[in-house]
């Protein structure tokens, strides 16, 4: 079987340094601590079973000289009798102590127990004991034992180390140590558990970060827990992220813009190429058919037909000049460089030179109502003609059969106003919102009756706009096809 190598997390790898960087030092340096002090205290014990060993040898030589009395007449008994107290200085040592005489009889004792006392007598060396010195004899390392041999005088003193005393000395503090390496650990670990749990929360904000990115959400940015132990990289890394984050985020934006102009570009390149194809061959090819039948020699035409031909020839080619005026006025209008000279202009001469310019009104009439008195407008003349000849075609398109096209005007609010409409049929509040935009009809592609780009409202609205004004489609059931167009008084200050 394949060993396969699991990458840890963060949380765990921290578990795992903390325990080979903390909890196994701080055992090892416990342990070797535990061992210092237990040699220290053995070494304590022994200094102080010597030290106490003199103590009382200098007790006993001075009781004895003091009160002129051989070893063996000293016991607690006599010591009481004369006021003195043997091992005074000792009261709250709880080492045994025991005095002999030169035939190894017990004469004084002090925390005296009989069997720690045969022990401690079979523990004792046999044959010749060194003399006028403290000697350290048996075999407990924790409980060491001392003797010292007086010569002078004749006499033998023995301290033992209890087993209490070396339990308080070494265990007690065996456990201290223990516990305060325990308590150590424990603290290290709080501390630092609690920086890693907050440092781990941050790094956590920032893999959330980068998944969100990764996924497309640019807009996701990552929020630290910053306080005075947040650490600089961490910090410094963040700004850049969300700096990153945000430059993502806007060019993003900006791609999604540029697609969507590239979608409107690609639909406008792909009407105009059905427009071109639909629009353009049916004149050219009028033009191409009248021309070839002037230019034949093996017919002779008569002045009605050859007048007809070019007169066919004519409305043909004035045709393909609007239609190329209106697709070089699209780039003007939609980049907003239409220029227009705007002057005072009188209405009337742009309604007569509208209709005039008007191809063919297929059985409508014009009937413009127009009071003699109404005022000049500001315009640019020759735009305002081909707005006014764009809506002529397009009621004139759309009408019903035999019907009038309506053309009203009045002022209202320092606003000249002029409202051109026909009789057809009520247009949805829906589709009338669509109809400023470009290739839009109101007959579909698959039902089209009528010729047209789709361009002349569009181009009427950038044409309107262009000279300050406002124009506005609306339909009811009387006139389905409602435009009304604002334009400025001339004269008047207008904002």
């Amino acid at each position: 079987m394949k060993f396969k190598f699991q990458r840890l997390k963060i949380i765990e790898q921290i578990a795992i340094v903390f325990f080979f960087a903390v909890v196994i030092p701080m055992s090892i340096s416990g342990f070797i601590i535990n061992n210092i002090n237990q040699q220290s205290v053995r070494y304590q014990l022994r200094e102080s079973a010597m030290l106490i060993a003199s103590m009382v040898s200098d007790e006993m030589d001075f009781l004895i000289r003091s009160y002129n009395i051989t070893p063996d007449e000293i016991s607690r008994s006599y010591a009481r009798k004369h006021g003195v107290e043997l091992f005074k200085s000792l009261q709250d040592d709880n080492r045994q102590i025991y005095i002999l005489n030169n035939r190894k009889h017990l004469i004084a004792s002090h925390n005296f127990t009989d069997e720690v006392f045969k022990d401690t007598m079979e523990a004792l060396p046999k044959g010749k004991l060194l003399q006028d010195t403290p000697v350290l004899f048996g075999d407990e390392k924790n409980q060491p034992m001392v003797y010292l041999d007086s010569q002078d005088p004749d006499y033998l003193i023995i301290v033992r180390t209890t087993e209490g005393i070396a339990k308080n000395a070494i265990v007690d503090n065996r456990v201290k140590i223990i516990l305060a390496v325990l308590f150590t650990i424990l603290s290290t670990m709080v501390v630092i558990g609690f920086y890693m749990l907050y440092l781990y929360i941050n790094v956590r904000q920032l893999f959330k970060a980068i998944m969100a990115l990764s996924k497309g959400n640019y807009e996701h940015k990552i929020r630290l827990l910053k306080t005075y132990f947040t650490p600089y990289e961490l910090v410094f890394l963040t700004n850049e992220f969300n700096t990153m984050a945000s430059e993502i985020h806007k060019s993003y934006l900006e791609l999604k813009e540029k697609n969507v102009e590239l979608k409107s570009l690609n639909e406008f390149r792909s009407n105009l190429i059905d427009t071109v194809s639909h629009e353009l061959r049916t004149p050219l090819t009028s033009i191409q058919g009248y021309t070839s039948r002037l230019m034949r020699n093996d017919i002779v035409l008569d002045e009605e037909m050859r007048q007809k031909s070019l007169r066919i020839i004519k409305e043909q080619s004035e045709r393909l000049k609007r239609l190329i005026d209106d697709l070089l006025t699209i780039p003007d209008i939609e980049g907003m460089r239409l220029r227009t000279e705007i002057t005072e202009v009188y209405p009337s001469e742009v309604f007569e030179q509208s209709e005039l310019l008007l191809r063919k009104h297929d059985g409508h009439e014009i009937i413009v109502n127009l009071d003699n008195n109404f005022p000049k407008i500001m315009a640019d003349k020759g735009r305002l003609e081909q707005v006014i000849v764009n809506l002529y075609e397009n009621a004139v398109k759309y009408s019903y059969p035999e019907t009038d096209i309506i053309v009203d005007t009045y002022t209202k609010d320092d606003k000249a106003v002029i409202v051109v409409k026909n009789k057809c049929d009520k247009i949805s509040r829906k589709k009338l919102d669509t109809l400023f935009d470009k290739f839009v009809r109101l007959d579909s592609e698959m039902t089209r009756t009528t010729r047209g780009t789709g361009l002349g409202l569009f181009i009427v609205k950038g044409l309107v706009e262009a000279m300050n004004g406002i124009i506005e489609l609306d339909s009811n059931d009387e006139y389905g096809f409602i435009a009304k167009i604002s334009l400025n008084i001339a004269g008047k200050d207008n904002v």
